[in-house]
């Protein structure tokens, strides 16, 4: 099977969906994105709002078919972050490796990495990966996993091993 490395972006801000911020993760992620061959087939802004938040994960998974899914905001501690909550509600599988690889990567550089609520996980055949909000925490956290990314959706797409027996590039 071939596989098409498909993206989404999507920027969860009360602020920006408001046009009271301007939007400088989304961007930033989809060009490296772009960078590394995927293809961002899909963008949003929407505020900090669950259901929202769930219809869109929901409807990039389901109706989009798209791989690979990242949403940037609402992963820390205000009453109004509940990226992680709407992304447990919605997954299949849960892929703790990829939040624990970006804390990892994030405590090297700040102790408040420990901080993050990043969730990741699998709905359907797409991969759903939270980041910060901030551009820099955003680049730091998928820079810190991005290499893998490709090897789990060409597991996710196949029916057997993908091959994960052969060496690593390297």
């Amino acid at each position: 099977m071939i596989v098409t490395y498909t993206a989404a972006v999507i920027t969860v801000s009360d602020k920006g969906s408001a046009g009271q911020r301007e939007d400088t993760s989304g961007p930033a992620l989809c060009q490296l994105l772009k960078e590394n061959g995927w293809d961002v087939v899909h963008t949003a802004m929407i505020p900090d709002e669950s259901d929202q938040i769930q219809a869109e994960l929901k409807s990039c998974a389901d109706e989009k078919k798209v791989a690979l899914v990242l949403t940037t905001g609402g992963t820390g501690f205000s009453p109004r972050d509940v990226t992680p909550d709407a992304t447990l509600a919605v997954i299949q599988r849960h892929v703790p490796g990829i939040p624990e690889a970006m804390r990892a990567e994030s405590l090297r550089i700040t102790p408040k990495g420990c901080l993050s609520r990043s969730e990741a996980g699998i709905r359907g055949l797409t991969l759903i990966i939270n980041l910060p909000g901030s551009k820099k925490a955003a680049l730091e956290n998928i820079n810190a996993v991005l290499p893998a990314l490709q090897h789990g959706i060409d597991m996710l797409y196949s029916a057997g091993s993908a091959d994960c027996g052969e060496p690593a590039d390297g």
